[in-house]
This record gives structure tokens, sequence and C-alpha cells, in this order.
């Protein structure tokens, strides 16, 4: 019995350091509703990633359009450097004429690079991570890229160079409105990785896609920046459809970018067409539909937050 105190004791006190440096004492089960949100008070925002293709660009706000569904922000994730620099400003004009964020994604990444680590079971690990210094300067250069053709948001999947970028954000040698989203693919899903984060520069974070809904609870109450959750996505990376969980998610986790569509594709970072976007916005549609039936209250921002992602 001694031991099963001593144990509780050890507990409580971790627990209590823990909350002492700003990090819940565990999950969060009671799954408090979300005093946070949008700079214009909004709770949410429709996100569409893998928009691979500016025929899927333009075909994502004409479906969206046609439906009469806010799609708020749209991820391209294949990679700066994949695209023309003609093709780069059609996604900006496009994404401008719709009132849309924009994130193009850092192009230099390891399974673009030639190591033969990423090839084994052990080199998945890497992730989209950079080796090597060299390629620390060319991902900065893919991010002056993509801010010549007039582009404010990109996806960063490494925790290094997100720090760089802050410190050259900071230091006024990258626009002072540009914003950083940290992906998915760097593996991310504890309240402590998402305070580091935010103290580093993130703009808003992506965890894992199969956190429960008390670990969600958790990351908000550590940081104050928005989530980026996947309510659905691809076999590749689990095939989960969290559709009915949509108003909860909004509730526990606001500010929050709902990221759905991507159910409808085979992989992430596949080059998509006009067939995809339609599939993808029939996703969103059903999403839409579940928010309006079960919290009839929620807010979306109306627009994109145009000004944080790409300017006049």
């Amino acid at each position: 019995m001694s031991g099963m105190r001593k144990g509780e004791e050890s507990l409580n006190e971790t627990s209590s350091f823990l909350e002492s440096i700003g990090l819940p004492a565990k999950d969060v089960y009671e799954l408090p509703t979300s005093n946070k949100s949008f700079d214009d008070n909004a709770q949410y925002r429709i996100e569409v990633p893998t928009v691979n293709s500016i025929e899927t660009c333009k075909t994502i706000f004409e479906e969206a359009t046609r439906l009469n569904i806010t799609v708020n922000r749209i991820d391209e994730t294949l990679g700066t450097f994949r695209h023309t620099k003609q093709e780069l400003m059609e996604y900006v004009k496009v994404c401008k004429n719709y009132g849309a964020e924009l994130n193009l994604s850092v192009g230099p990444r390891a399974i673009y690079d030639v190591s033969a680590t990423r090839l084994s079971e052990q080199g998945k690990m890497i992730a989209y991570r950079l080796r090597g210094q060299d390629q620390i300067i060319r991902a900065i250069e893919d991010i002056k890229r993509g801010i010549d053709i007039g582009c404010r948001g990109f996806i960063i999947y490494d925790e290094g160079l997100l720090w760089v970028l802050n410190e050259m954000r900071k230091g006024n040698k990258l626009p002072p409105n540009i914003k950083f989203k940290n992906s998915a693919h760097n593996g991310h899903g504890n309240p402590a990785s998402f305070k580091l984060l935010e103290k580093i520069g993130a703009n808003s974070i992506n965890p894992v896609r199969d956190l429960s809904l008390p670990m969600i609870a958790a990351l908000r109450a550590s940081v104050n920046v928005p989530l980026d959750l996947h309510v659905d996505n691809p076999i590749q990376s689990g095939g989960f459809i969290r559709t009915y969980e949509v108003p909860e998610i909004i509730r526990i986790a606001s500010p929050v970018y709902l990221k759905t569509g991507n159910s409808m594709l085979t992989k992430h970072g596949q080059i998509t067409g006009k067939e995809d976007a339609v599939n993808m916005m029939k996703q969103v549609c059903i999403v839409d539909e579940i928010i309006k039936e079960y919290y009839p209250e929620a807010i979306q921002s109306k627009n994109g937050g145009l000004n944080m992602c790409i300017p006049e």
C-alpha cells in the first residue's frame, strides 16, 4: 500500500509541475468548451489539403460557389519547387479572388532527397525533415520563391527550419505577415511539443491524425494558436473519417481549421486533378451539413483571413 501511495504522490508531483509550466495535468477528459477564437471571433475554418494542381485549385472554389460553402484555406503539398512560377502565381490569384488563405509547402524534404535511409523501415522516422545544412538553405530559398509571387502562408516539415524562419521573420529578413503552419508529417501529438512549436514560431499546428477528443482538448489547453485537425484522411495515413465528431471538435478546439476532403484521395502529396477536386468537395459538403445540423450556432469565418497569407 505504501508503494501505491508513493506512486500516487509521484504522479501528483509530476502533474503539478506540468501545470506550473503552462501544460495540462493530463488529457482533458472533461472536454470543456474552448473560449478562444480567430481574430474575427469565428470558431472554425474549412481547410482543403492536397490541392496539388492549379486545375484542382480552381475547381475547388467553383464547386464551393456552386454548393454555397465557404472554403477558407487550401494547402498545396507537392512542394513549391514542383511548380512553375506561372502556376504559383495562378494559385495566388485564384485564392485571392475567392478570399481564401493559401499555404504553399516547402519543396526540399527527405522524400525528394538522395537519402537511402528514407527507404528503410527505420528511415520512415525522418518523415519530411531535412538532411544537412544545404537543404536548410534550399528550403529557405523555396520559401523566398513563394514570397516573390505573393504567397504569405507556408507549410513547414522540419522543426529546425521553423525556428530559423521565425528568427528571419523577427529580424525582418522575411515579411512580418508571413505565417507558418507546422505539418502533421512532423509527427507531433502532445501538449509539450505544441508548446515548443508555438514558442519557435508556428502560427498553426497540425497534430497526428488519430488523437482522441481528450487529447485534442489537452492540446487546446496548452497553446493559443489555431489547431489544424484532420476530420478525414486517406487510407495511407489511417483512413479516419470523423464526420460526426466535427461539432465536438469545433467546440473544444476552437480556433480550429477543419481539414477535410482527403478521404477521397489515395494518398497524401499526390498530384490531383479536376475529378479529385469534385470528390473532395463532396466530402466538404457532408462535413458542412453535419455542422449545420448538430452545431448550427458554430461560427465559421466568412473568408480565410486574407491579409494573413496573401497581400493586396
